[in-house]
């Protein structure tokens, strides 16, 4: 990670905005390697409002010069400019200093694509459905429900170095089909476990109990559980689950009991018996954890295997897999025939 300056990288197109961050593609000059430059999102330059961006993005900048080669599984990061006016290099007329980031470029696609692009009609939440809610396809040597497996294991290096990291949303992470490979995007939402000062909830300014594990476990359980079956209709694919981040911790957990108490099969224990662990902050650990999850996705895996119409919703599956050969997708680092060619073997056997 070095100090650069813009003129070393050749812009290109927005790749996507979120709450806080417009991403572009580049490619840098010197090594010809693609990237992307992530900024604060124009219009809070503009206003001046991105004061907590850019205090973001200080924080993790000393996370990654603290961690250094132990950081796995998340994009890293390889260069950052001064804060400073950067209007000539994007073209735009925004008025006020601010720093920008540039970082590897992912490959794979976003669990929860662009929401303008929903707008256009693109299933923007299939990636989330096929891969994390719903994984009814996998290549051969995976783990069952990856993407899950693969979050905790980033959770877990940031919290041996002090860190406790959160927002770790669908639209923050990146996912290779092919490999099963999992990739955090955007880890703004930084925590130092043992801060000088009370901490703010990324995402909530209003928050004033100190986060701990307990708000991380509620984000796996609100975006990467679902008492909800495998769709039988591809169009059950489409939508996006949990869109709205984490904002109050009880109610949150209210929405999720009162969704799985409406269901009446192995899977309604194991959920429910989490849910009460983490609203009593009871949990001694990661590990704890993950072992209560693991024993709630067995019971998915079992209760999925036992459907009596499994061969409708994996023709379902199947079906929505297709949408990923969409233009759209098409702009990440992604080939779809690459990528589902062995899920579509599966498909003809």
């Amino acid at each position: 990670m070095e100090l650069v300056t813009l003129e070393r990288y050749e812009p290109g197109s927005r790749l996507g905005t979120g709450a806080d961050y417009e991403v572009r593609t580049a490619v840098d000059r010197e090594t010809g390697n693609q990237v992307v430059l992530k900024r604060p999102v124009p219009q809070m330059i503009r206003l001046n409002q991105h004061g907590g961006a850019e205090a973001r993005t200080q924080r993790l900048l000393q996370a990654h010069q603290e961690m250094g080669a132990s950081l796995t599984g998340i994009v890293p990061i390889l260069g950052y400019t001064e804060p400073a006016n950067h209007d000539a290099f994007f073209g735009d007329s925004l008025g006020n200093e601010y720093r920008v980031t540039v970082e590897e470029r992912a490959k794979g696609i976003p669990l929860l694509g662009d929401q303008m692009a929903r707008i256009t009609g693109v299933p923007i939440g299939v990636g989330q459905n096929l891969f994390a809610l719903f994984p009814l396809g996998q290549t051969d040597g995976q783990p069952a429900f990856p993407v899950q497996q693969q979050i905790l294991d980033v959770e877990e290096t940031f919290l041996k170095a002090g860190y406790l990291l959160l927002d770790l949303r669908p639209q923050n992470i990146f996912y290779q089909p092919g490999a099963g490979r999992t990739t955090v995007i955007d880890c703004g939402g930084l925590v130092p476990l043992k801060p000088s000062k009370r901490e703010e909830h990324p995402g909530n300014r209003r928050q004033t109990t100190p986060a701990d594990i307990h708000d991380f476990f509620l984000e796996v359980l609100k975006f990467y559980t679902t008492p909800q079956r495998p769709p039988e209709q591809a169009a059950g694919y489409r939508d996006p689950y949990g869109l709205r981040p984490v904002i109050r911790f009880e109610e949150e957990l209210a929405d999720l009991e009162a969704a799985f108490e409406s269901q009446d099969d192995a899977c309604r224990a194991a959920a429910l018996e989490m849910i009460k662990k983490v609203r009593g902050r009871s949990y001694s650990g990661l590990e704890d954890f993950r072992q209560d999850l693991d024993f709630y996705f067995d019971s998915v895996r079992q209760r999925n295997s036992e459907l009596p119409d499994y061969p409708l919703a994996r023709q379902a599956w199947e079906e929505a897999c297709e949408w990923l050969k969409a233009d759209y997708w098409r702009k990440f680092l992604f080939d779809p025939d690459v990528e589902l060619a062995e899920f579509q073997s599966q498909a003809h056997c």
